[in-house]
């Protein structure tokens, strides 16, 4: 692809591009596999009547057992959270970055997401050109807010399930009720979800297969940027911001740990997709 730049900009010289900072990475990492323990010692729960379920709760050693994996589970995410919401307000009100909020590096839905989505159909029915997407895609704002709500909906239910004694000093009892029934019923949505339509966009599009490894290195390539991401590309090329993210490839071994891990984690949540689908049928 060739990127037109403007006279006084400068055309990338580099190899690979950062993309994601450590910090990011780690919370990602840390709500990954978080978010497995989560849903591999929760599920049973809602499907006790099968085997499978019993198979897995043995595999813990009983449900007191994956009661206590269940809980150490939900605190990592719930730090992880927490740690994320931090950033967030130090980007804010710390360094007075209201990019986050609006503006191409912000995850807020803007008007130009509808109507890329909207082009991107029609490209996909070969009815319009490839809509130039900047640094973050509708896709991504998608994914990233149906966590972010599934994050205060989940965990506000579990705490009040896990700390009933606390919470029953300042809520009826019918709460309970309804934050066991939400708290069930949210998160077989949320292991859906993740497991369908996060790992087709983060793993299994035909131009990512076996899966994207940017949130294991951090980095993305000049081609995958020029090809995925063309208006980010081109705005930073324009204004000779391109090479203050110029980064060295990543290790070998970060590379090989990424496709182990994310692997693990796609094969993972696969075979949980089918249990639930073969514990709905029968």
């Amino acid at each position: 692809m060739n990127v037109e730049v403007p006279e006084g900009g400068r055309l990338a010289a580099h190899t690979h591009y950062r993309r994601f900072g450590r910090e990011e990475r780690l919370l990602h990492g840390f709500l990954m596999f978080s978010f497995l323990g989560l849903a591999f010692t929760g599920l049973p729960l809602l499907f006790s009547h099968q085997e499978w379920a019993a198979t897995l709760v043995r595999f813990f050693g009983g449900f007191r057992s994956a009661g206590i994996v269940h809980r150490i589970c939900a605190v990592v995410m719930i730090t992880v959270f927490v740690l994320h919401l931090s950033r967030i307000f130090r980007r804010l009100f710390g360094q007075k970055d209201l990019g986050i909020l609006w503006g191409p590096n912000s995850m807020v839905p803007q008007p130009r997401d509808f109507f890329e989505m909207i082009a991107h159909i029609r490209w996909f029915v070969g009815a319009g050109p490839h809509p130039r997407f900047d640094h973050f895609t509708y896709w991504e704002k998608f994914d990233y807010w149906a966590v972010f709500w599934g994050m205060g909906i989940i965990g506000g239910s579990g705490l009040i399930l896990w700390l009933p004694e606390t919470f029953a000093h300042v809520v009826p009892g019918w709460v309970f009720n309804i934050a066991a029934l939400v708290h069930g019923e949210e998160a077989l949505l949320a292991v859906v979800f993740i497991f369908t339509f996060h790992f087709f966009t983060g793993h299994l599009r035909p131009e990512k297969f076996p899966m994207d490894s940017v949130m294991f290195t951090g980095r993305v390539t000049l081609k995958e940027m020029e090809e995925e991401r063309p208006e980010e590309f081109a705005r930073l090329t324009r204004t000779g911001r391109i090479d203050d993210l110029a980064s060295a490839a990543a290790p070998r071994w970060v590379y090989r740990l990424g496709r182990t891990a994310g692997g693990i984690a796609v094969v993972l949540g696969l075979l949980m997709v089918a249990l639930i689908v073969f514990a709905i049928l029968n």
